[in-house]
């Protein structure tokens, strides 16, 4: 199955359809969900008592264009995590621990209009 980000990259008049916004708005919401992505990790890892060096650990299987991109497909089409796992090439699980990991981020990022095309509900 071909991965719904490089579809959109190939095809960006289609981003609409596939995660309910366009592609100039992803590729803003990308910015700003990096960069609260950085801050995130930055803050865990100010917290964090290292007892191994760092850089170990299993190196993350999608990048976070790939990870926003899931979570908006998912809220665009609600697919089980079984089929959006095998849509982007990872378990059931990586797909659902991503996307909620995610939501939290772009609750914050979006305004109100576009969580309710995208399908968030403000907690």
């Amino acid at each position: 199955m071909k991965n719904p980000l490089h579809y959109i990259h190939k095809y960006p008049h289609r981003t609409k359809r596939l995660l309910g916004i366009d592609f100039q708005q992803f590729l803003q919401l990308l910015e700003q969900a990096e960069l609260s992505h950085t801050e995130r990790q930055a803050e865990v890892e100010r917290q964090k008592v290292r007892i191994n060096a760092k850089g170990g650990g299993r190196k993350p299987l999608l990048s976070v264009a790939e990870e926003v991109c899931l979570c908006l497909f998912y809220l665009r089409h609600y697919p089980t995590f079984e089929v959006l796992g095998l849509q982007f090439g990872v378990s059931k699980t990586e797909a659902n621990d991503t996307v909620h990991y995610w939501l939290k981020i772009l609750r914050v990022l979006l305004p109100a209009s576009l969580r309710r095309t995208c399908g968030i509900k403000k907690q």
